[in-house]
């Protein structure tokens, strides 16, 4: 017999040798597996259900040029800059990030909540995090804090601090956000908490929140001009009017003009007249550009358009009681296999040692 026949032979008798060593142990894969069910189906049992509010909606960024480039050259005449082509600021997947950034974030905590007006949703989750019992044990000042205004220095600085810790969490455990496709326009916002009601009124804030931010920062630019537009508009039609009027008080002031003097009707009459015409031609150009403005304005304005609301009830996962227990048993038994193994390989070294 040579040596490989030696080696294999050994080798087959200490696979024999530990299967009958594991296969003796029987009680301890039992007892393990008995022990790991217990404990999986009742930790299942504990485990509160996550309950995950959706919506969905398409998003259209509208024409960046907001169709104004045939009209830049006009309202450059009265100094508007009615803007130009621009890649914008919330192209891609700069929105997404805009659901994670800390700003929207707070501005949806301190929403006041639909199902109880007297509580903003931050207190929602405080309390289904119970946090402010936390609080009564550790830090009671923090009870003093309240989220519906600003406070003096310290405690301001206390509502800072538990803000920023629940945007945060919220960010890692309960806000997920993303398209459907990659080739798709379709974004979808999930909010996933125990609690079903915050669910739902949460992601409810905060997609009205972002959206609502994305479509005023969007147009931006186009309101400002037709402010700026506006505001010209009125003050020129105040000057028209104001010549029109000074007009026809001179007359009415010289009913019985001496035909010797008509340079005193004339003179004022036709300067007032010849303010009255030159306005008149900038107020058309004005209103032109102001009605101009506003078309482009519902062009450039993005759509945003809501696919799919959370309705009760909503989506409830929870960890079933019987996979909760097989999960259990199986990795007991397989902790419970690894520690006879290690076991096992003390003993035989020890014996080896002796």
């Amino acid at each position: 017999m040579n040596k490989q026949d030696v080696a294999l032979k050994e080798f087959v008798l200490k696979i024999q040798d530990w299967f009958r060593y594991l296969l003796s142990k029987w009680f301890v894969f039992l007892i393990a597996g008995t022990v790991g069910i217990a404990l999986g189906y009742f930790y299942a049992a504990s485990q509160k259900p996550i309950y995950t509010a959706t919506t969905t909606f398409v998003l259209e960024a509208g024409d960046q040029s907001g169709g104004m480039g045939q009209y830049a050259g006009m309202a450059a005449l009265v100094g508007i800059d009615l803007g130009g082509k621009s890649d914008g600021i919330f192209q891609g997947d700069n929105l997404l990030e805009l659901y994670k950034s800390r700003k929207m974030i707070e501005a949806a905590l301190l929403f006041p909540s639909m199902s109880d007006t007297s509580k903003l949703l931050i207190d929602s989750y405080l309390q289904i995090n119970k946090a402010r019992d936390l609080w009564k044990e550790k830090s009671p000042d923090l009870l003093k804090v309240d989220f519906k205004r600003k406070q003096n220095s310290l405690l301001g600085r206390s509502r800072d601090s538990i803000i920023q810790r629940v945007v945060s969490d919220i960010n890692k455990n309960n806000l997920t956000v993303g398209k459907l496709d990659k080739k798709l326009s379709i974004i979808k916002v999930d909010v996933k908490s125990p609690n079903e009601v915050f669910s739902k009124e949460f992601n409810e804030a905060i997609v009205d929140q972002v959206n609502s931010f994305y479509i005023k920062t969007k147009t931006k630019k186009s309101l400002d001009n037709i402010d700026i537009l506006q505001h010209k508009t009125d003050s020129v039609r105040a000057v028209m009017n104001g010549s029109i009027s000074v007009a026809a008080s001179i007359v009415d002031a010289t009913p019985n003009l001496n035909p010797t003097r008509q340079a005193q009707r004339l003179i004022p009459t036709q300067r007032s007249q010849f303010s009255a015409e030159t306005n008149k031609a900038i107020l058309g150009q004005l209103v032109q550009n102001l009605e101009m403005s506003k078309m482009a304005l519902m062009k450039e304005a993005p759509l945003i358009q809501v696919v799919d609301n959370p309705i009760f009830p909503l989506q409830r996962t929870a960890l079933s009681r019987i996979i909760g227990g097989a999960i259990g048993g199986i990795l007991f038994v397989v902790l419970g296999f690894v520690a006879l193994i290690f076991t096992k390989l003390f003993k035989d070294l020890f014996k080896e040692a002796e």
